[in-house]
């Protein structure tokens, strides 16, 4: 069993914020997939699936990105996880619009949730990172990343969500780098 969190704030206020894009992603997955309708549990929302020959659960924590670990570890240890079997999928600031990396452990970059999430669960998670560009100066990142996506962009967010989804059996499958190469293709 994996636990696969998309990152966000929960509201309809947040639903387009760049900050969302863990929440988008999740969401695309669970629709391709034909996940479970959400369930209100672990401070959150929790979707059950399978992808190919591994149950996956979908989280969207419920506490705000600031507190997104408390979620994430209560999840964990209801289902008798470790850190090896969550993923975490976040908005990126310091990778280019519309591009996904991938790393295993690593530190939290400024980024809150992950801040969270490893206080919660220590460092040893999967990580998607989706990138959403920098604004260009510091002052400028709250407003920024709080702000919807310009509908110049909903294209190319549409395609990576749907590139994410299509491709999620390699990553159920924990073939990282054929995950982040086909949905590097998709992107074209």
């Amino acid at each position: 069993m994996q636990l696969w969190t998309g990152l966000g704030n929960p509201g309809p206020q947040y639903a387009m914020h760049r900050h969302n894009i863990g929440f988008m992603a999740v969401d695309a997955i669970a629709e391709v997939h034909g996940f479970a309708a959400p369930k209100r549990a672990f401070q959150g929302w929790i979707q059950e699936g399978r992808i190919g020959t591994q149950k996956i659960l979908l989280l969207k924590p419920g506490t705000y990105m600031n507190e997104s670990g408390r979620s994430v570890g209560e999840a964990m240890r209801f289902y008798k996880l470790t850190p090896a079997d969550v993923t975490v999928l976040h908005d990126e600031l310091d990778l280019a619009p519309f591009k996904l990396k991938m790393k295993t452990g690593g530190g939290h970059a400024g980024h809150n949730g992950l801040r969270s999430t490893d206080a919660h669960i220590g460092p040893d998670f999967r990580r998607i990172r989706l990138g959403i560009g920098h604004p260009g100066h510091k002052d400028r990142v709250s407003p920024y990343v709080l702000g919807n996506f310009a509908k110049a962009e909903l294209d190319d967010l549409t395609d990576l969500l749907g590139a994410v989804a299509a491709e999620a059996p390699w990553l159920a499958a924990g073939d990282d780098v054929r995950f982040m190469n086909e949905v590097a293709r998709r992107m074209g």
